[in-house]
């Protein structure tokens, strides 16, 4: 989470299979260049990605080239890396799945792994698009000195002034140094993005798709349903995050989803309510205790020579928090040590998460600012998410409630970030009748799971299924929802979900 919201993909690694077709088998998607409209498909190596992805070897490869601001007729273009996974089986679906990645930031070649190890490839090809501005188009709108300052800042208040005066700072030189590029800034948004992935099935000449969105990937996928509905035979979206609610406000609200789904799960298991009682009053007295006299301890991390300086306080345990998740199993336990003097096992998580290979020169952080900037600032005021925060939270201290969970300093970022705001429009909620599964998580921190009947009640043929125990973007944790979502694309009007009831609760770690 790097720069700010649902930042989920694991990037992965330059492959140089190249395009290619075996003589004699069926003609595969994109076998020649194509223009549709503004946009130029052609054949050729697989995108770059920062380590391996052995899901790519034999994919099927080449670059789009679309306008940069399709206002500006006759402008710059720009590349993003096309690469397309073929289906396990020798005789395919017609309609391939496209997948949508989160962020806004991620590199969707990237996270070809998560989807061929859920089955998305099954009986279908998967084609996977670097977003405008991700790692693998051109260009590239990374910025390493955003990624360096945020491996900084655990050593740092989190939300002290200094602390936001070096972040935007660490903001604004990243948009000096994209912009000295000639980077049009402005472009980089849910609209532009829609018309790439259409002028994308356009151009590889594909009558009808299925789309499957994470994450930010939801975002981008209901305003694609909205302005190009055209050739969609059924939309998965999972940790679910509608334009019409984006913001400040929404997280908050997440936040305490998640976060009471997890106490309740502990709750509800003996062992964890004997040994940790009244978890959700801990943490909240936690937030308010280190807010008030932060903690400084320093942890030793893998592949990190030097012992690491961490501060927790209030702010840093919320947004330690909202990813814990992910490791359920140790939250209970994580939160009774902090209680009792021993913040190591947090510290080492928190700066783990900032300091990782992972975390280094792979957001695409002039996305995510362009989405943010432009579509959800301009429609969200300083007092909605104030208020958004006290109503989760109402025992929060001022200060943590001023920083939105995952959007730290969003505000003062995006004055500096200076581009103009999406039409109101952006705002609205997409009404449809294209089949959609809407998935989430019942420990879902960053997308809270009330986010898919929210949908559902303008998409008249949606599911609306909740994986229970599970975090963020269950498809990549869950073996169910990959059944779930796999049995939708053979039948959107009727997927399988037996597997629900065969669930249970994780087991929690119980400290001595």
């Amino acid at each position: 989470m790097a720069t700010g919201l649902l930042v989920t993909g694991l990037l992965a690694a330059p492959v140089h299979a190249q395009f290619h077709r075996d003589p004699g088998t069926r003609l595969p998607i994109g076998a020649a260049a194509r223009t549709a409209g503004d946009a130029h498909f052609e054949p050729g190596a697989c995108p770059k990605t920062p380590e391996p992805v052995a899901a790519l070897e034999g994919a099927r490869c080449g670059t789009l080239t679309v306008p940069q601001n399709r206002a500006e007729p006759g402008g710059r273009t720009i590349s993003l890396g096309v690469a397309i996974v073929p289906a396990a089986t020798g005789t395919p679906k017609p309609d391939p799945i496209v997948w949508l990645a989160g962020g806004p930031g991620d590199d969707a070649v990237g996270e070809a792994k998560m989807a061929v190890d859920g089955g998305l490839n099954r009986d279908r090809d998967v084609i996977f698009m670097s977003q405008r501005g991700t790692y693998s188009a051109t260009p590239a709108l990374t910025c390493p000195n955003i990624d360096a300052f945020n491996a900084r800042a655990v050593g740092l208040i989190y939300d002290a002034p200094s602390t936001e005066r070096l972040h935007v700072e660490a903001t604004k030189a990243c948009r000096d140094q994209l912009a000295g590029r000639g980077v049009d800034l402005g472009a980089y948004n849910d609209t532009e993005s829609a018309a790439d992935y259409a002028d994308l099935r356009t151009a590889l000449g594909i009558r009808q798709w299925n789309v499957f969105g994470i994450s930010y990937g939801t975002h981008l996928a209901l305003v694609s349903m909205r302005e190009h509905p055209e050739g969609i035979r059924s939309v998965g979206i999972d940790g679910i995050l509608p334009p019409s609610k984006a913001g400040s406000a929404l997280t908050w609200s997440s936040a305490r989803q998640g976060f009471d789904g997890l106490f309740k799960a502990c709750a509800e298991q003996p062992a964890c309510d004997r040994r940790y009682p009244n978890l959700s009053a801990t943490f909240d007295r936690l937030v308010r205790d280190l807010e008030a006299n932060p903690v400084t301890t320093t942890v030793t991390l893998p592949g990190n020579p030097k012992p690491v300086k961490v501060v927790l306080d209030g702010g840093a345990l919320v947004n330690w928090m909202t990813s814990a998740t992910h490791v359920a199993p140790q939250v209970p336990r994580a939160l009774d040590e902090l209680a009792h003097g021993k913040p190591q096992r947090i510290a080492q998580q928190w700066a783990g998460g900032k300091l990782s290979p992972q975390a280094m020169g792979r957001v695409a952080h002039g996305l995510a600012y362009g989405v943010f900037c432009s579509e959800w600032t301009p429609y969200e005021s300083q007092a909605r998410a104030i208020r958004g925060g006290q109503e989760a939270f109402p025992s929060f201290p001022r200060s943590v409630l001023a920083q939105a969970p995952q959007l730290t300093f969003l505000r003062p970022d995006c004055e500096v970030w200076n581009v103009p705001a999406a039409p109101r429009s952006i705002r609205d909620v997409t009404r449809s009748d294209i089949p959609t599964l809407a998935l989430s998580g019942g420990f879902d921190a960053q997308t809270g799971a009330d986010n898919g009947p929210y949908v559902a009640r303008t998409l008249s043929r949606a599911k609306v299924v909740t994986v229970p125990y599970e975090p963020h973007v269950v498809f990549a944790s869950s073996k169910c929802a990959q059944e779930i979502t796999v049995s939708f694309f053979d039948d959107p009007a009727a997927p399988d979900t037996g597997c629900l009831n065969d669930l249970e609760p994780p087991r929690f770690e119980i400290g001595a």
